[in-house]
């Protein structure tokens, strides 16, 4: 038995506190970096530089590992490399407003070409205005309107000359050019006109038919007059208005003019403004009466001047570097841009002014940074991301396209081009299942960035956590740890590794215990936070969360739950199990039962039966049958049926961490061997024997003490674990010490045959050269069971033999007859 326990050094892997070299962390430069993970720092480091499409990075790792801020902060340092982006704007398309032209501009010439152009619509607005009430263009345009009246008199005379012919004069009105019947050569009133008789008014009408044909020549030269008049006065406005506009114009394009596209708009802007020089000038009062002029009024004048605006979409200007963008709300929207729409008098409307960027946009010439979940549960987002970066290319559309609906869309902007490193973080889970199941995230996401959710303890990863802890008194404004304090943490670190020669990656876990552990430093009133404080720490986050802990001991000790701890039973075996509350975990001892008589069930699993076995707990009683097929069964059928029941539970069982109990249970059963109950067991077993390791040794070892606490400590109390799992022992101080003062007890082993002999405290046995097991040992009464619950049918078998030994012999001298 001696071999097999293990001593209080071996229980725990506390830091030797002569290794850190300091006294608080206040003597450490605070650590802004990760602690360990070099394999994927080298893997963001490789995604960062690689500039080859397709080659975007998926940072894969448990929560709280630090996937997020290592990823901020190697951006953040990589961006200094390059330089900042262009900026973009958008334009009015004055041949098809329905489609916005996007100009890439230097970064900070944004916001110049904005200020200027508003400026410059300005200055032309007023001297347009005020040009068009000026005494040279009133000069001029009355020499226009005296020539076009004088040649409009001539022509108008030579139609009265016609005119008296046939009885008519023109005369020029309101409504135009009209002609008037005369009387007594005299224009006749409307009272004359009345009373004409039928034979006057024949008249007249042939007259003016006559008059009509005769006329046209002169009516289409008067026509003609005022075209060329009104296109004279269009020549003259056109003149005036483009000497100004091309002035004004001219100087932004001398200043911008180095971008061609951007000199091209301006060009256009000239073309639509001369097009358009009535809204520059001046308005008209409406006039009295005019029922319509107040729906006139309605629309202000500043609503056609939008379309010379600049719609600064992107604007780098504040920027010494290439940006990242850090996006916590991923949708449609808010990646690819919107077009917003405002209300006017009942109506949405929009332009090229409404149109808004996306994370795509803004990030564009740097890195874009995007959680997981948050992108794959945003309707259409997924796809709007891998269709930009395929196309390298960003369209902003209605989201009403992607989903089917008929969604108005008045405009559809130029798309931008796309240069945008994508990180999206998340976890492995979902990047097996993108890789397996999304040929296009193949493609795009080329670098896994994959964060470990442990590191390798040694000195300098305990020197980096040490260093991790100064960062936090440093940008957090708490007290400095001592030696103590953070050696504390780093063994609280450990265990949560589960493995001595690790160090948990969890780090938000120990940034929790440093912010807890520095409270209760203030509320003791201590200058620098002790190992006392982070134990404080460690013992009232376990207080808050163990009521089921709890209320589970309380069941034990009332008896609620039954369990022995001392004494000797038959097919009784202490199992251990670890619940969790999502917060809290915590082992639970179970006791284990088992039942065997004659039949042919085989092992019966009345967990599986219930429906509350899982399928490794399955696995594990099938691989029990196995090694009673294997150890006892060679030379016998094995005529066994054993009934197996975790007593009182409730709740389902999973894993094939108690399969060596279960079988030890089951051999104890058949052999009529007691088994000593001061014992607890777990561990995984193979078909040959051979004990595996299990999980969630430590807090299995310490459910099972406190119990052994509440029911009276003896001091052969203890548990046995596979040998596998020693590396993995952290345990809590108080079991360390009872362990050390001989009142607990903790057995690593091998093999089955090793813990049988410890539960049961005689030999296991080895099978002889003759087949058969010692006799007086463990497996010999086994077998022995086993044999005797074989007789019936090993003798039913040997007495058919027997009966077709004689029909064999008839059979042969009928042949011979």
């Amino acid at each position: 038995m001696e071999k097999f326990r293990l001593n209080a050094d071996q229980l725990t892997c506390k830091i030797p506190i002569e290794d850190l070299r300091f006294e608080t962390t206040e003597d450490l430069t605070p650590l802004y970096e990760m602690i360990g993970q070099e394999r994927a720092a080298k893997a963001m480091e490789f995604g960062l530089n690689i500039q080859q499409r397709g080659y975007n990075i998926y940072v894969a790792g448990g929560w709280g590992t630090g996937r997020n801020t290592y990823v901020r902060y190697i951006t953040s340092k990589k961006v200094l490399e390059t330089p900042a982006p262009n900026d973009w704007i958008y334009v009015n398309n004055f041949k098809d407003p329905r489609q916005p032209i996007a100009i890439a501009l230097k970064n900070g010439e944004g916001r110049k070409v904005k200020k200027s152009m508003a400026r410059t619509i300005e200055f032309i607005q007023n001297e347009i205005a005020e040009a068009f009430i000026s005494k040279e263009y009133e000069n001029t345009k009355a020499i226009l309107r005296q020539e076009y009246s004088q040649k409009n008199a001539v022509i108008i005379e030579e139609l009265n000359e016609i005119g008296k012919k046939y009885n008519f004069a023109f005369t020029q009105t309101e409504r135009g050019l009209v002609s008037i019947p005369l009387k007594n050569n005299k224009p006749m009133s409307e009272d004359e006109y009345r009373h004409i008789t039928e034979e006057e008014y024949e008249q007249l009408s042939t007259n003016s038919n006559k008059l009509t044909l005769e006329t046209v020549d002169l009516f289409n030269k008067l026509r003609s007059e005022e075209e060329l008049y009104l296109n004279k006065l269009d020549d003259l406005d056109a003149k005036m208005g483009r000497k100004i506009v091309a002035f004004h114009i001219g100087n932004l394009i001398k200043r911008f003019g180095k971008n061609e596209k951007l000199k091209e708009y301006f060009e256009s802007v000239i073309e639509d403004i001369v097009e358009n020089l009535e809204e520059f000038k001046e308005e008209e009062p409406p006039a009295e009466g005019n029922p319509l002029a107040m729906l006139q009024q309605q629309r202000p004048k500043e609503d056609f001047f939008i379309r010379y605006d600049i719609n600064l979409f992107v604007d780098n200007g504040d920027k010494d570097s290439a940006p990242v963008e850090f996006e916590i709300n991923p949708t449609f929207v808010n990646l690819i841009g919107n077009i917003e729409y405002r209300n006017e008098y009942g109506a949405w409307k929009t332009d090229f002014t409404q149109i808004k960027p996306g994370a795509l946009h803004l990030a564009n010439g740097g890195y874009l940074i995007i959680q997981t979940r948050d992108l794959l549960t945003a309707p259409y987002a997924w796809q709007a991301l891998k269709r930009a970066l395929i196309n390298k290319e960003v369209s902003i559309e209605n989201i009403g396209k992607q989903s089917g609906v008929n969604a108005t869309q008045t405009l559809k902007p130029q798309a931008i081009p796309l240069d945008v490193k994508v990180i999206i973080v998340g976890d492995f889970y979902t990047y097996n299942i993108l890789f397996n199941y999304d040929e296009e995230f193949r493609k795009l996401f080329k670098v896994l960035v994959d964060f470990d959710d442990e590191v390798e303890r040694n000195r300098e990863s305990v020197l980096k956590m040490a260093r991790f802890i100064a960062s936090y008194a440093e940008k957090d404004n708490i007290k400095y740890f001592d030696k103590f304090a953070v050696a504390e943490i780093v063994n609280y670190a450990t265990r949560m590794a589960s493995n001595k020669d690790k160090l948990s990656a969890h780090l938000n876990v120990i940034v929790d215990i440093i912010y807890e552990a520095d409270t209760w430093a203030n509320i003791y009133g201590s200058k620098v936070v002790g190992k006392e404080h982070v134990q404080k720490a460690l013992e009232e986050q376990k207080n808050r969360t163990n009521r089921f802990q709890r209320r589970l001991l309380e069941n034990f000790e009332d008896g609620t739950y039954l369990i022995d701890v001392d004494g000797e039973k038959v097919g009784e075996i202490n199992g251990l199990a670890v619940l969790g509350t999502g917060i809290q975990s915590f082992g639970k001892p179970s006791k284990i039962t088992v039942s065997t008589y004659r039949g042919k069930a085989g092992l019966i699993n009345i967990e599986r039966e219930a429906n509350q076995s899982g399928p490794s707990h399955d696995k594990g009683v099938m691989i029990l049958n196995g090694f009673m097929g294997h150890t006892y069964a060679q030379d016998k059928p094995l005529t066994l049926s054993a009934s197996i029941v975790f007593e009182q539970s409730y709740s389902g069982v999973d894993g094939d961490s108690a399969s060596s109990t279960e079988l030890y249970a089951i051999l104890s059963s058949l052999s009529g061997l007691p088994i000593d109950q001061s014992f607890a067991v777990t561990g995984s077993v193979n078909q040959r024997g051979e004990i595996q390791p299990i999980g969630g040794v430590n807090e299995k070892i310490e459910g099972f003490y406190a119990v052994c606490k509440l029911k009276g400590l003896t001091g052969r109390q203890g548990v046995i674990i596979p040998h596998q799992n020693v590396k993995n022992l952290m345990l809590c101080q108080e079991v360390v010490q009872a362990v050390e003062d001989g009142k607990f007890n903790i057995y690593a082993i091998s093999h089955i045959n090793q813990g049988l002999e410890l539960l049961m405290n005689k030999k296991a046995g080895e099978r002889q050269k003759n087949g058969k097991f010692p006799r007086g040992t463990i497996h010999y009464l086994v077998d022995k069971k086993l044999e005797e619950l074989a007789a019936p049918i090993m003798k039913r078998a040997t007495d058919g033999r027997k009966a077709e030994m004689p029909e064999k012999v008839e059979a042969v001298e009928e042949t011979k007859e």
